[in-house]
């Protein structure tokens, strides 16, 4: 028996391995569900992890190449348990297989393949657990920034790039208004490094905002640089500096800020800035100020653009389709385009607003909107205006803002004269914080400065003037009616057809009204006008103005009716405007006036410049203004010989000034003179009287027959501190003198003295007191025939600080018809300042006080007639003419 053994452990192992057949035939059901759970469940987890890393590149993060593979794998799992259970279900359905050798296999190899598909599921399920799924990208170069095709700034690229390559300049400023395109350029650079490294390993774009500070500064470098959030988010300022410090220290990069409305303190941000760190800093910023605030090494200005890329980029905008789509829409698009005055921002707004539209009345409205009323064209209030209205907020307070406000009174285009500006800011009240006018115009002249700054104003045509461009302008007149488009605060009309428009409305609601243009000939009638604070009539060819016109402007307080060439009197009942405080009458024709002016008790600023016509102001109109702060004329046409004068006895013009000058001392408030003094006994009074000197801003001595010297002791000077012009015309001097008082050996000086004019003078031989004026921008010298030197030899030391840099302040020279002057002054002079030197009829003068240092870097202009230049001497200095002759411009001939 005992053979049986081994026999019966074969049979026992057979039965074993057939029965865990059977079961394995026989499960196949449950299995295949077992499976299909297990399927569900590696799906749910693939499902998350799937989530964690979407969610994870979404913050810029790449997913680990180990999850990568694991998802493949669900992927191919999933597949191959599909394909199973797709087998499956196309088994015949049977619940035993004896008899059915084909079911019984096909069943055994079934159940063998779920039971390892179970397996292999489970396990892919286990290996799912990742701790994390992704990690930081590594820090790129650069990142690209998205940008359309450029128009323009090809230059401004270029001398960018100039300055990036080297290695001298550190700071870069890019300053313009808003809109203008100096993102766009900055963007531009940035993408270039995508192209070329410059030698930098590392470029951080940042946008810098209104409201950022150094914090959020410090953040935007730490997520650059893909710091874990862990190792910086909860540290100080101070920790978050030295942290960036330590890392940015070891690199070559270039720090982009975009959008900067103030200094960026650099070293508390963290930024490597010794001298020999390679870094570099470029910048945008509104603001010009800004980019000294950064201590730029370089700067540059963004411009408009030129009418012909202004007209490309508007085409690029409104589209072929709709160029094409009428004959005459290429012209109208020139048209709007012109309208939007270069500006990128504007030019793009618009040109989407007009995309589309085919029909030539649509640009026609289109036009009539961008004149009248802009705003009213899609996106222009929000896209255009609101952009620019950034800089208007960011002004430093109510006061700037009002003055940038009043600057749309001007029309279009229009060069707007500063002086004129601060006079009407001045009289609007805006700076009635200053007790002293002078202060006032230096605060104003401050604001300027400010205003073109923030690109908000524009140089004009030459350093008297600003502009607004009209785009500015435009946001400007839509900010002061609150937002609203018809609300009009400011009516400028600057052409005949605009003021008869208005004539037929019943009312003008406006608070502040100006004309301008030589079509508007006459206001006989005018809406009433009640709300009208402001009214300018000014480069009219108006000649009177109607009592009903004065009267239905009640409250009016700034009245400027300057420029009116052809205005001859001032209308009855302007006693009648008590609230007037302001009043310009510059450059007319008026020739008195009237007596009922007593009655405007208001007045602070009383203008009449040029008003070459004036023959009469009655005694006490001028003492009857107590309130009165700046008085200025000029050109008035009466002296001792104007006997023929309407009632000399009481017109303070009569008696060369002297009587004028009486009434101007009684003004307890008066705080500016500008005057004319033709007579000794006016010159006398002005020598003894205090007040007037020190409130002197300009005066013009005029014929003063008799008057041979004019001598000024050094006190005097000293109290005509704010003396700016200083004219003398037609007269017999022979000298003017300045002499030291009391023992002292300093004579004291004209300190704000800028301007100077001489001319028919023909026994002044030479101008040698001006040494004492240090600040003079301006001299004009003409007719005067016995005129030998300007500043003479052997004046030069007496009572002059040796210090004193003579004429370094002296920007224009103009020498007209002084035959026998031979010397500007006796030794070459570094004119420092100096731009234009014009010499006319000086047969004479055959030297210019030049070296090979004069005027470095300022001269622009030497005018003379082509002989007096070939006759010049240059001390044998043949180099010395050469330097200069490229200055030189060639005179026309004089009739």
């Amino acid at each position: 028996m005992e053979f049986m053994n081994p026999i019966l452990e074969i049979l026992i192992r057979l039965w074993d391995c057939i029965a865990k057949d059977v079961g394995t035939i026989r499960n196949v059901g449950a299995e295949l569900k077992a499976l299909e759970n297990a399927l569900e469940d590696l799906k749910n987890v693939a499902e998350d992890v799937k989530r964690k890393v979407e969610l994870e590149e979404e913050r810029q993060k790449v997913r680990r190449k180990e999850v990568d593979s694991w998802l493949q794998k669900v992927d191919d799992a999933e597949k191959r348990v599909d394909d199973l259970l797709q087998k499956a279900d196309q088994r015949p359905r049977r619940s035993y297989c004896f008899g059915c050798r084909d079911g019984c296999r096909s069943s055994y190899k079934l159940g063998k393949q779920v039971k390892k598909n179970i397996k292999a599921v489970k396990e892919l399920k286990n290996q799912g657990s990742f701790a994390e799924v992704a990690d930081m990208l590594p820090c790129g170069p650069v990142d690209e920034r998205p940008l359309e095709d450029t128009v323009g700034l090809n230059s401004e690229f270029e001398e960018v790039e100039k300055w990036i390559k080297n290695r001298e300049v550190k700071m870069i400023g890019i300053y313009g208004m808003g809109g203008v395109g100096k993102t766009t350029l900055l963007k531009k650079i940035n993408n270039e490094f995508l192209k070329t490294s410059y030698g930098f390993d590392l470029v951080i774009w940042i946008v810098v905002s209104k409201q950022s500070n150094v914090e959020k500064v410090q953040e935007a470098i730490c997520e650059k640089l893909k710091l874990p959030e862990d190792t910086w988010k909860n540290k100080s300022e101070d920790a978050k500096a030295v942290q960036i410090f330590r890392i940015l220290r070891m690199k070559k990069f270039v720090l982009m800020l975009d959008d900067v409305w103030k200094r960026v303190d650099l070293v508390k941000v963290g930024i490597p800035t010794s001298d020999n760190q390679t870094c570099k800093v470029v910048f945008t910023t509104r603001y010009e100020d800004v980019c000294g605030y950064m201590e730029a090494d370089k700067t540059i200005k963004i411009k408009c653009l030129a009418r012909e890329e202004a007209l490309t980029l508007f085409k690029k905008k409104v589209g072929v389709s709709t160029l094409d789509a009428h004959p005459s829409i290429p012209k109208l698009a020139e048209v709007v385009a012109e309208d939007c005055k270069g500006l990128p921002l504007a030019l793009i707004t618009v040109g989407r607003a007009m995309a589309g539209k085919k029909d030539p009345s649509d640009w026609d409205r289109a036009i009539t909107k961008l004149r009248k009323d802009p705003s009213r064209i899609m996106g222009v209030d929000e896209e255009v205006f609101g952009i620019l209205k950034f800089s208007y907020d960011n002004l430093h307070d109510d006061v700037i803002r009002s003055c940038f406000i009043h600057c749309c009174i001007y029309p279009e285009d229009h060069e707007i004269l500063i002086d004129d500006l601060l006079e009407l800011w001045i009289g609007e009240g805006f700076l009635d914080e200053y007790d002293d006018i002078h202060d006032a115009r230096e605060q104003g002249r401050e604001i300027i400065g400010g205003l073109k700054g923030a690109s908000l104003l524009e140089n004009g045509k030459s350093v008297e003037y600003v502009k607004m461009h009209d785009v500015v302008r435009d946001m400007a007149l839509w900010i002061s009616s609150g937002f609203k488009a018809k609300a009009n605060i400011y009516l400028v009309l600057d052409h005949v057809s605009l003021l008869e428009a208005h004539l037929f409305t019943s009312k003008v609601e406006a608070e502040r009204i100006s004309l301008w243009g030589s079509s508007i000939r006459s206001m006989n009638e005018f809406p009433s006008s009640s709300n009208v604070l402001t009214f300018l009539a000014t480069h009219t060819a108006i000649r009177r103005f109607t009592s009903e016109f004065l009267q239905s402007m009640p409250f009016v307080k700034v009245l400027d009716l300057s420029f009116n060439f052809q205005l001859a009197e001032l209308p009855s009942g302007i006693g009648k405007l008590v609230k007037l405080e302001f009043l310009n009458l510059s450059n007319t024709r008026i020739r008195e006036l009237p007596i009922e002016m007593m009655s405007l008790r208001k007045l602070k600023y009383l203008l009449l410049g040029s008003c070459y016509r004036m023959e009469v102001i009655p005694r006490q109109v001028i003492s009857s203004f107590s309130l009165l702060r700046v008085f200025k004329i000029s050109g008035s046409s009466v002296s001792d010989s104007g006997s023929n004068s309407k009632n000399v006895e009481n017109n303070v013009l009569f008696g060369g000034g002297i009587h004028l000058l009486d009434e101007l001392e009684q003004l307890q408030h008066i705080n500016d003179i500008s005057i004319t003094i033709s007579d000794t006994t006016s010159v006398q009074k002005l020598q003894n009287s205090r007040k007037i000197q020190i409130c002197l801003t300009s005066v013009c001595f005029e014929r003063c027959e008799g008057l041979s010297s004019l001598d000024f002791p050094s006190s005097s000077v000293e109290r005509m501190r704010h003396l700016e012009r200083l004219d003398i015309y037609y007269s017999e001097l022979q000298q003017v003198t300045i002499y030291p008082e009391n023992g002292l050996t300093s004579i004291g000086y004209f300190h704000h003295l800028l301007s100077v004019y001489i001319a028919y003078c023909d026994n002044l031989l030479d101008l040698t007191w001006l040494i004492h004026a240090p600040m003079l921008e301006l001299l004009d010298v003409a007719h005067c025939a016995s005129m030998m030197e300007i500043v003479k030899d052997h004046h030069i030391n007496a009572g002059v600080e040796a210090d004193l840099s003579i004429f370094s302040r002296l920007k224009k020279v103009r020498l007209i018809n002084l035959p026998n002057l031979q010397s500007v002054y006796p030794y070459p002079l570094p004119f420092p300042s100096l731009i234009e030197i014009h010499a006319s009829l000086c047969q004479s003068l055959r030297r210019l006080p030049f070296d090979s240092n004069s005027a470095k870097g300022t001269l622009k202009e030497i005018r003379g007639p082509v002989w007096w230049w070939i006759r010049l001497k240059w001390d044998d200095d043949e180099s010395l003419k050469t330097l200069f002759r490229s200055y030189y411009v060639p005179e026309g001939p004089i009739w």
